[in-house]
């Protein structure tokens, strides 16, 4: 009885240690407002139009063993274009640029996630804004992870990527200086 009771533990504990750890699953903190989603768009040469979307939702899967696995899904909602500018919102969610009555979300779903050092990398995906998917890189950090004070556990990244409006079917063209948005993601999850 001794010696198989035995077995069974070293067989118990052999297939503990041959099954993979599994990446941890975050769900993005914005009940919190510890993660924004940001634009940037040159104004005509002379300024910066500065903005952000105040509502999308997001989760990611994260091991620090095997960063290369790393996952992230974001979904944006159009209506909450917020560049501190209550007509130029108006504008911006019009057929001109988002026209977020026809395309309600923007989205993005990661394919690869390409890291040398674990720190930083190239996040590679799909975005899709106005109906149209396009493939885009967004440079990413990880800014850190750790226990938070109320017993969950958090990970956090930033990440930035440009995107040209043509590309996305956005008619209004305001020169060529203002072509491109600059994003900007700050992305902190806690752990399901």
């Amino acid at each position: 009885m001794k010696k198989q009771l035995t077995a069974a533990i070293l067989s118990a504990g052999l297939f503990a240690a041959a099954t993979p750890v599994m990446a941890a699953d975050y769900v993005i903190d914005t009940r919190g407002a510890h993660a924004s989603i940001n634009f940037k768009v040159n104004h005509l040469g002379y300024s910066w139009v500065i903005g952000r979307f105040d509502t999308f939702s997001g989760e990611f899967s994260y091991d620090a063993n095997k960063p290369s696995d790393a996952k992230i899904a974001v979904t944006i909602d159009t209506k909450s274009v917020n560049s501190n500018h209550a007509e130029r919102d108006k504008h911006i969610r019009t057929k001109d640029f988002l026209e977020v009555d026809k395309y309600p979300e923007a989205k993005f779903v990661s394919t690869k996630f390409e890291t040398t050092d674990g720190q930083t990398g190239q996040l590679h995906g799909q975005f899709t804004l106005r109906g149209v998917t396009k493939d885009i890189v967004i440079d990413v950090t990880k800014v850190g992870e750790g226990q938070d004070p109320w017993g969950g556990y958090r990970a956090g990244f930033e990440g930035s990527t440009t995107i040209t409006m043509k590309d996305y079917g956005i008619p209004m063209d305001l020169g060529p200086q203002s072509a491109t948005v600059q994003l900007d993601l700050h992305i902190e999850g806690i752990k399901k």
